[in-house]
């Protein structure tokens, strides 16, 4: 019972954005986003859909859909992801539960990316990091291939909840 978002990127392609790149400027947008004061309440897990919806707007690339918090009672479980796995997760902190990594960067909102792989068959897990000041800046910005998931604690949990 989450809330979709679609997002035009100018990809142009249609389906999710292909490359390590374009998902770490979809997650730099996605985190300006979420910098804006009382939009985001709480750090929240997305889903993204290959599919796009019916009728998309040119340069649409698939939906992005609030699939709920990461704690509390409401909270993302294991078993949401059984049935579909989903190509790729965002996490997406709010300000008021962000540690920025700089003290002059207080009140930025972060967020991360993971794109699983299939280490076995040489396809190495992705993932980018991306903090936002409230008027947009990005302060932070890092994306990595060959992702040890259990490295960092979102990719930590963003990895858990696909893997069951």
């Amino acid at each position: 019972s989450g809330g979709r978002w679609g997002w035009g990127c100018g990809v142009g392609r249609g389906g999710p954005p292909p490359t390590t790149r374009e998902w770490t400027q979809l997650l730099a947008l996605t985190v300006r986003v979420a910098s804006l004061p009382g939009l985001l309440p709480t750090s929240t897990v997305f889903g993204v859909k290959e599919e796009l919806p019916d009728d998309p707007e040119p340069g649409t690339v698939g939906l992005l859909i609030a699939e709920g918090p990461v704690i509390g009672a409401e909270a993302v479980t294991p078993e949401r992801f059984a049935d579909c796995r989903p190509s790729a997760l965002i996490m997406l902190h709010p300000p008021s539960e962000t540690t920025p990594t700089l003290p002059e960067n207080a009140g930025a909102a972060s967020g991360c990316v993971l794109l699983p792989g299939l280490p076995h068959l040489g396809l190495d897990h992705r993932a980018a990091w991306v903090e936002a000041e409230p008027d947009g800046t990005v302060t932070s910005l890092v994306s990595r291939v060959g992702v040890n998931p259990s490295s960092d604690p979102d990719t930590a949990i963003l990895a858990m909840l696909l893997a069951a």
